[in-house]
Parts: structure tokens; sequence; C-alpha cells
């Protein structure tokens, strides 16, 4: 089959069948098929590079594995668990199922915390990522912030593994170490108590209530450990504002993502809690608050 027919014939079943979920806006089905036809020419990309690439021809079986690709993501496989590949911050990363996917709404987490560290005239900045899943928020300050140091860390294994392998395609691995462990105890040991200038983090902040609700995509091939927040899905949330002034300077800044809804209750919850100075939150392009900005005094 020539390439222009079945392009068009993949686009126009991916366009009737394909379901989208509204947390990955850059995956249309345009993109989604150009990512899968790049992947079966044998070059994996995110939908954001693929989107700027020339489509390649392909043979007979390139064009069976491109066929069988586009079934598995109207099965309801995440995209970038097919092609390995996501996007985050113009960074391309490796992507699988043992961490959560990054998303285009925690770049406003990233930005938030590379805009401060830019600001803060430091020789070197100590930077502590926790629930850092594929290493995505971490990565992406080490490489806008030369000055930063980065420690991450996270309690599954595989997610740390993945990072890591983020880390060194990356070439950052002499600027990001990375630990396995649950929130903040891993660095109880390297003496880094009030020696931290910044502590960034993307939680789970789903209700438990809301997880059998959420579409297959998402409860059914990423780790619920990533997203699952407890019983008001900030469990984690709560631990962090607590245990965060362990390790922070004076003047360093917590900066963490929360979900639709939290922000103005999380904000609150920081300003209740003794040490902290100056608290706000940053707001997505929709006037959602998405990240809780405070500095400790």
């Amino acid at each position: 089959m020539n390439r222009e027919k079945l392009f068009g014939e993949l686009l126009e079943r991916l366009s009737r069948d394909l379901v989208l979920l509204p947390d990955k806006p850059e995956e249309t089905p345009e993109a989604t098929l150009r990512a899968l036809w790049m992947l079966a020419a044998g070059e994996p990309l995110s939908v954001v590079a693929a989107m700027e690439r020339e489509l390649p021809p392909l043979d007979q079986a390139q064009q069976q594995a491109l066929m069988a690709s586009v079934q598995q993501r109207l099965d309801g496989v995440p995209l970038a668990h097919i092609s390995g590949r996501q996007s985050f911050l113009g960074m391309e990363l490796l992507a699988g199922p043992e961490a959560l996917i990054p998303r285009k709404e925690t770049e406003l987490l990233a930005s938030s915390a590379i805009e401060i560290l830019r600001g803060r005239e430091t020789e070197e900045a100590r930077v502590v990522d926790v629930c850092t899943g594929a290493g995505n928020v971490a990565l992406a300050i080490a490489r806008a912030v030369p000055h930063a140091r980065i420690h991450a860390s996270d309690l599954s294994v595989e997610a740390v593994e993945l990072a890591r392998r983020n880390t060194e395609m990356h070439g950052l691995s002499d600027r990001v170490a990375l630990y396995t462990g649950d929130l903040l105890e891993p660095f109880r040991t390297l003496g880094l108590e009030g020696q931290v200038d910044m502590i960034t983090c993307n939680p789970p902040y789903i209700s438990s209530a809301k997880v059998p609700t959420m579409a297959s995509e998402i409860s059914e091939h990423e780790p619920e450990m990533a997203f699952n927040g407890g019983a008001f899905g900030i469990n984690l949330m709560r631990r962090l504002i607590a245990e965060a002034p362990d390790f922070l300077c004076s003047g360093g800044y917590l900066v963490f993502e929360v979900g639709l809804g939290q922000g103005p209750a999380m904000k609150k919850q920081v300003e209740k809690l003794p040490g902290y100075g100056e608290v706000y939150t940053v707001d997505d392009a929709r006037g959602d608050a998405r990240v809780v900005v405070a500095r400790l005094d």
C-alpha cells in the first residue's frame, strides 16, 4: 500500500475510534499516527518530536508493525508505553510502565522551580526531587540550571531504574543522583538537613475513591502508587510540607504539584505550619492553581 493511502486510512480510523485523554493534549490522532509510524520505521519518538519529522516509506513488514501498534493504541495501551518515549519541556525521555508518564501539566511545576532557581544568586543550588518517577522534573531542572545539583528519589525501585536510564541518556549523571526510598527518608543519612535550596515533588494526589473511576488507560497501565493519594488525595502532600523544613535552608523553597481544586486548601495547610513565610500558588493557562510554592523563613 502506498504511503499516502496507508496514512489516510489509519488516520481516519484513529480519528473515529481513538479515545483521547485531556491530560495528554499533545496526543492528537495525527500526532499519534506519526509517532507510531516513526516507531515502525525503527526510530522511536515522542509525539512532539514525531510531528517535526518527515515520514519515511515503510516496507511491508513495517506496515504490518504499524497496523499492530495502531491496534494496541486503540485497545487502550498508552502511546508512551508503545513508543517508549515521552516529551517533557523539550526533552525526549524514555517512558514505560515503571513510572507515571510525564504529563504536560507537570511542566508548570518544573518551569516554576527553574524560574526560582535561576533567580537565586548561589554558586551551587542543592535540589531534592521526591516522587521523581521517570526523573522528568529533576532532569529538566538539571538541564536548565547548570549550577544545580539534584538528589532525586522514588519509593519504586523500577521507577528509579527508569530515571537512571533517562539520566544517563542525557549525560546528567554527574549532577543528578538517584535514591530509592520513602519520600525524604533517603536523605536523612546524607547530611542534607538544613542544606537544601529547593524541594520539588509531583506527588500522588488522586483520592482513593476516584481511582476505580479513572480511565483504564491510566488505572490499568500506570503504577497506582504514582497517582493514588489516599482517602482525600493529600496524604503524601501533608507529610511533605511537615518534613520539608528539616531539609530546607533559610530562604529555601518547597515547590509541589497539586490536583485540580486542591491548590487553595493546600496553600492554607502550608500557611498553618510554623517556619514557612511566603506561600503562593501558580495557575495553569485555565486559571487553576496547580503548583504550591512555599519559602522557608
